[in-house]
């Protein structure tokens, strides 16, 4: 891992670690966003370990200060939503950016990671869709399980369909390696049909 990219995760961190959202774990309590990074840069190293400097960083940085904007800021419904998440990946790619560049990278670099963060072309760019993939990993992983307490089977069942979609090959064949409860398992089998 080169200093720099050493320091670009090290700024990422620490400006995750000021979420006032808390989540606890079976052995801490980290802040929300940090834990999100944390988990985003494990499955990136286990789905794709030879991943370039400037997909580890989009990965690490997914998410990155998320709770200044919050979806209760938007209107309710499909619109409110889109409107949310398309801010949010241009928010996302612009902080990353910044941090990026306060670590000495080049334009460049800062405009590669802001095309991942959002998340275009990922059916032409193989790095995009590998995000993607880590994106949609760590959602069935750690918070499928969420969702599954608050939606109703039938909205569950449609949001694994939509995770699934978005999903290469070979990240399907890495999801069906998770150890699902029981209840979500069934729904995935049913679901990917």
């Amino acid at each position: 891992m080169t200093d720099k990219l050493q320091q670009v995760l090290r700024l990422i961190d620490q400006a995750n670690a000021v979420d006032p959202n808390i989540e606890t774990t079976a052995d801490r309590q980290i802040a929300k966003e940090l834990l999100y990074s944390q988990r985003m840069s494990d499955k990136l190293s286990e789905f794709c370990p030879e991943a370039s400097e400037h997909l580890q960083i989009a990965a690490r940085a997914q998410h990155i200060e998320r709770w200044t904007s919050p979806r209760s800021d938007y209107p309710a419904g499909r619109s409110g939503y889109k409107k949310w998440r398309s801010e949010l990946l241009l928010f996302h790619a612009q902080r990353a950016a910044q941090l990026m560049a306060q670590a000495n990278y080049s334009e460049d670099d800062q405009v590669r990671v802001q095309f991942l963060i959002q998340k275009r072309q990922m059916s032409r760019d193989p790095e995009s869709q590998t995000l993607e993939d880590v994106v949609c990993l760590v959602f069935l992983e750690h918070y499928i399980n969420r969702f599954a307490e608050k939606h109703a089977p039938e909205k569950l069942m449609d949001i694994i369909k939509k995770t699934w979609r978005k999903m290469s090959p070979q990240a399907q064949q890495a999801a069906l390696t998770i150890d699902f409860r029981k209840d979500i398992f069934k729904l995935i089998s049913a679901a990917i049909v």
